[in-house]
Parts: C-alpha cells; structure tokens; sequence
C-alpha cells in the first residue's frame, strides 16, 4: 500500500476536503554504484570543507546567500519555515481553466490525491466528478518539503490527479534561447501533401502498453552477459539527417514502408463530424452495404481508377484513399478519417458516373 508524501487539505470556496498526496510514477531505471576502478571500494560523496578540507558533520552546515564575493548572508532552516506561504497545509483553487488552454511545456510532475478517510469521499468525488464534467482543471498553489508549487488539479476515471507546474519565468522562450529555428513556414506543395499521407499511414489510437522501455531492457541484458562471460551485440547507429536534395525520395520511401506495415496497427479514433453525420444512412441499407457485391466484383472495383463503391473502397488502405483523394483534388482531405475518405470518394464517383454522357 502506498503511503502519502504529503496531507492536507483542498479547498474551493468554502469547501473543504482532506486529501493524502502520493506518487503517481516509479522509476525503473538500473541504477549503479561508483566504484574504484580495478577494485571493489565503493565510492562515497562526504561534505567537506573547501578550505581546511577537512569533513563537516550535517549539522554544522547552515544555508548561505551569497550578496558578494565571499560575503554571505546566512539563513537558518526555521526562518525559512517561518516564511513559508500556505503553513496551514492548504492546496487552494483559486481559478478554473480549461485544461486544453495550458500549454504542455508547463506539465512537471503528475501525482495523485485520495481522500484521508470514507467520510470524504462524498465531497471528494463531487469535485472530481465537477471537473470531468466542465472539462476543467483547478489551478492552486501548495508547499510541500519547503518549496512552493504551481499546481492543477484535474479529473481522471476515479481519481484526482495533481500536475505540478513550472513557473512562467522557469519557461524559456525558444526563439531566443535556441540556435537555429526556421525563419519562415517550409514545405509547400508534393513536399508537405507526402508528409501528411505519412503521417495518417502511421496514425494509431493511442495505447501506452504499446510502449517500453529498450534501452533499461538492453542494460539488464549487458549485466547479465557480463556476469555470464558473454558478449553483447552493439546497438545500431544512429540515423544520419536527412538531406534535403533527396527529401522526396525518402518520404516516398518512408510511406511505402508505412502502407506495407499499416493493417498491422490498429485503426486510429474515428472524427465524428458533420460531414460524416449529413451521409449516415438507414441501418437497413448500411448492414446490406457491409456486405458487398462478390468477390471477383469487389476486384474489378479496386482495379478501376475511380472512386469505385463504398465496398470496394474499404478495401484499400488509408495511404491509398488519400493518394485517390489527392488524384481528385478533394479538398480537406488530411483532416479525414478512413471512412470519411470512403463516405467522400463513394460520392465523387457517383456523381462523375451521373455526369457521363
């Protein structure tokens, strides 16, 4: 059972609720210790003193501010409690955002709040429940281990999580602090079109089990051989960048790659929109459309360079909707869905059949 780093209280308006604060994440990095080379001595940190070199037991060591060159201003740790804001132990929402409107670079740490006790739960899932609902998170500050937070509160399934912040003077502006950013918008035209068909070709819901960590796996790996007198095979090389000359062959390639590859991935979350919405049809005529005409017509269909019927369509791969929907000039098409791109090709082919003499 986890055990709480902090307790408190969260409040908004009057209300009140007392909370327990408990990690969110571990880490699972292999962690090593510092040792002597050709020996077994551990390595230790000690605190010494820099002039006399001799060692400085903890409670001799105080903090010290310096306002000169070897001038301080010494400050004890009570002093440092005397000052600190929120001793009451309090995290208080003092504002509500949407959640969408703070930026990602602003994110720390995730941690999670639970109740102290049943009695609270009530108000508890009130408020987390009032978050989920508005699509909200409550913005408050706390201390905790003698520093102050930028926090925000939001809903998840069944808990309340808390999102430290950074600061807004902890943010650095990249255009003044990074070498080199583009100076105007590139990839236009064949460039930018390829770029988006690759990236639908390797769109996929997401599912973080889907991801790990390699490169902790391959350390337990090199110990283990290590331990076991084997050899280890060498990571590959690191990619060389891309030069800009053959930009259009690699994105070729890179798609191709990613059209072999992508009825392997599961299929990325469907847009609802209106568009989608104004083509729904009776539930009646979609069960006989799912199931097609036969075999050898579905062939014919997909052979054509046409937009073919609905079913022939869904036999193609997203990648190939889109290069049909570009072939067409079909506008808004990076935006679609796999079915809107059927929904919309179905129709342009329709109405070129009517328009045939």
């Amino acid at each position: 059972m986890a055990r709480a780093i902090w307790t408190g209280v969260i409040t908004f308006g009057m209300v009140s609720v007392p909370v327990g604060l408990f990690t969110a994440t571990e880490d699972h990095t292999v962690h090593f210790h510092q040792l002597q080379r050709g020996t077994a001595d551990r390595i230790r940190n000690r605190r010494v003193n820099e002039r006399t070199g001799k060692e400085v037991s903890t409670e001799d060591i105080v903090k010290g501010y310096e306002v000169a060159e070897g001038e301080y201003i010494i400050v004890e740790p009570e002093e440092l409690e005397e000052i600190a804001p929120g001793r009451s132990q309090a995290i208080d929402i003092t504002d509500f955002v949407d959640l969408a409107d703070i930026e990602p670079v602003y994110f720390d740490r995730t941690y999670y709040l639970a109740p102290s006790g049943k009695e609270y739960t009530k108000v508890y899932e009130l408020l987390r429940a009032a978050l989920a609902k508005a699509d909200k998170a409550g913005i408050a500050t706390f201390v905790m281990r003698g520093k102050q937070y930028l926090t925000a509160l939001r809903a998840e399934d069944n808990v309340l999580a808390l999102q430290t912040l950074h600061w807004t003077d902890e943010v650095r502006d990249p255009g003044r602090e990074l070498p080199e950013l583009p100076s105007s918008r590139a990839g236009k035209g064949k460039e930018l079109d390829m770029a988006l068909q690759l990236i639908d070709a390797l769109a996929t819901s997401w599912d973080p089990a889907r991801y790990h960590d390699t490169y902790q796996k391959k350390v337990r790996e090199l110990v283990k051989a290590k331990a076991e007198g084997q050899e280890i095979a060498a990571a590959e090389e690191a990619p060389q960048a891309t030069n800009v000359i053959s930009l259009m062959d690699v994105l070729q390639n890179s798609l191709d790659q990613a059209r072999r590859a992508g009825d392997k991935k599961p299929a990325a979350p469907r847009r609802k929109t209106a568009a989608r919405k104004a083509v729904r049809k009776p539930a009646a005529k979609k069960s006989a459309e799912r199931k097609g005409p036969p075999k050898e017509a579905r062939a014919s269909a997909t052979a054509r360079g046409g937009g073919g019927g609905k079913s022939a369509l869904r036999q193609l791969s997203k990648a190939e909707l889109y290069k049909r929907a570009t072939e067409q000039g079909i506008t808004g098409r990076s935006k679609m869905s796999r079915e809107e791109l059927v929904d919309v090709l179905a129709r342009t082919g329709r109405r070129r059949k009517k328009s045939a003499p």
